[in-house]
């Protein structure tokens, strides 16, 4: 079985943040197709778009994965249902949890279902800066362009900083 390095982007900002997005991740750590999981910092950020709503906690996942990337889009929108995410939801909106599938190894798919690499993801200094904290290095796919590079060129101007988590005795 061939293993797929993935990187997923994971950000919530309705209800328990922290806990929204932990459990996403034990929910895609159950799946014995997925393995290897590495987590960035969380980061708190600024709702870009729609700027009338609460500020979002961010992360960079990385993960190795036997699914193929449709199979793991299935999996993602699993999860995000049964963390209470409206399907229905106009773009933009606040949410309880939302996953992106940001890379897939050096995958290119451009479907109106899916689109890999992510194509707001050199856009967006909520992606950038997790996934530069994990792998500075490593080119963008179809970019020749080093995360971190990206990451210093990215237009976007919104605010974010790392998060610390608040643990409970």
């Amino acid at each position: 079985m061939i293993k797929n390095k993935v990187y997923l982007s994971i950000g919530s900002n309705i209800g328990d943040k922290e806990s929204n997005i932990a459990s996403s991740i034990a929910i895609l750590g159950s799946y014995v197709e997925i393995s290897k999981i590495k987590s960035s910092s969380f980061y708190k950020t600024e709702p870009l778009y729609n700027e009338n709503q609460p500020s979002f906690l961010n992360i960079v996942l990385q993960l190795e994965t036997t699914f193929t990337a449709f199979q793991l889009l299935d999996k993602i929108r699993e999860i995000e249902k049964m963390l209470g995410r409206d399907e229905k939801r106009e773009k933009n909106q606040p949410r309880t949890i939302d996953i992106d599938i940001v890379i897939f190894k050096d995958s290119y798919i451009d479907t109106p279902e899916l689109q890999i690499p992510h194509p707001g993801a050199m856009l967006r200094k909520f992606v950038l800066t997790p996934l530069a904290e994990l792998v500075p290095d490593e080119i963008f796919p179809k970019t020749n362009i080093k995360i971190v590079d990206l990451l210093k060129k990215c237009p976007d101007t919104s605010v974010v900083q790392k998060y610390i988590i608040n643990k409970k005795a």
